[in-house]
């Protein structure tokens, strides 16, 4: 059982890293102006993330055994490729709303999957309690008094498949966290990412030209997401996973819409709404429930 402060530290890293991914929204948006696709912004977000990895964490290149190797790979597919192709293709066919909604839904799903994963792993009345309560409150921040949903099979579909994949990368890190340090299993994260989206681009081919890519806002972005919101932030993650466990660390997903808003607010003057303190405290408060009661 870690101290205290180690314990507050953990939860503070938690904190940051979710808050450095809920501003993320803004360099995607201004590479996307300047004509990168959602998948060829990730893939280069995750090939710079790899670089950095690999030219700092060399020593090892592969897991023990092939099942731990097939494992690493099923965490670049969740954790990387196909949890940002379905995230990102869900808003061409429903609204931002809905797929934040159903994304950000992570949490209570991953608490599920650990139930019935790890049977030793009760659900006490508390920590489900929490996880509702801290639901509740994001649905409360991202519907911010506009209680209307627009239903779309597909849209919801892609982007229930992305709030799946988040649940069950959080899973698979807890049980690889006990045999490879955060590390490895990043740079294995970003390896299998790229690699795995790449037959995306025999669908729908094409890639941004070199006169794009050194335009210096475009460069500053992309430096922004791999170097900061995924070599960094992956790091953080999956550290805080391994020292605080899925259920814990993925309960920090209800506090993205915060983040978001709260920079929106800052950088394009939205509004703080009474709905948005409501939900706000409702998250805070679900959290600290569940956490009380969290193994």
């Amino acid at each position: 059982m870690p101290t205290t402060h180690l314990y507050h530290l953990y939860h503070l890293v938690a904190f940051l890293t979710v808050a450095i991914w809920g501003t993320t929204f803004v360099s995607t948006k201004v590479l996307m102006l300047h004509g990168l696709s959602p998948a060829q912004i990730f893939t280069l977000r995750f090939a710079i993330a790899y670089v950095l990895m690999l030219s700092i964490h060399h020593k090892r290149l592969f897991a023990d055994t092939w099942r731990d190797e097939l494992m690493l790979m099923l965490l670049g597919v969740t954790g990387g490729s196909l949890y940002f192709l379905s995230e990102n293709e869900a808003m061409n066919f429903t609204t931002a709303t809905n797929t934040s909604l159903i994304v950000c839904s992570c949490p209570l799903f991953a608490t599920l999957l650990v139930r019935l994963v790890y049977r030793s792993s009760r659900i006490h009345v508390l920590q489900l309690s929490g996880s509702l309560l801290a639901f509740a409150g994001m649905v409360i921040v991202v519907l911010n008094g506009r209680f209307v949903l627009h239903l779309s099979p597909v849209g919801d579909a892609l982007a229930f498949t992305a709030c799946m994949c988040w649940a069950i990368y959080s899973l698979l890190m807890k049980t690889m966290s006990h045999k490879y340090s955060a590390a490895f299993i990043t740079r294995k994260v970003f390896f299998y990412g790229v690699l795995t989206i790449l037959p995306y681009y025999a669908v729908v081919p094409g890639f941004p030209s070199v006169a794009t890519l050194t335009q210096p806002v475009v460069l500053a972005n992309l430096l922004f997401l791999g170097c900061l919101a995924s070599m960094v932030c992956f790091l953080t993650w999956n550290w805080c996973i391994s020292k605080l466990g899925a259920v814990k660390a993925t309960n920090w997903v209800y506090f993205n819409p915060i983040t978001t808003m709260v920079f929106a607010s800052w950088v394009l003057g939205e509004k703080i709404t009474l709905y948005f303190l409501l939900g706000a405290v409702c998250i805070l408060a679900g959290m600290f429930l569940a956490d009380r009661k969290t193994t």
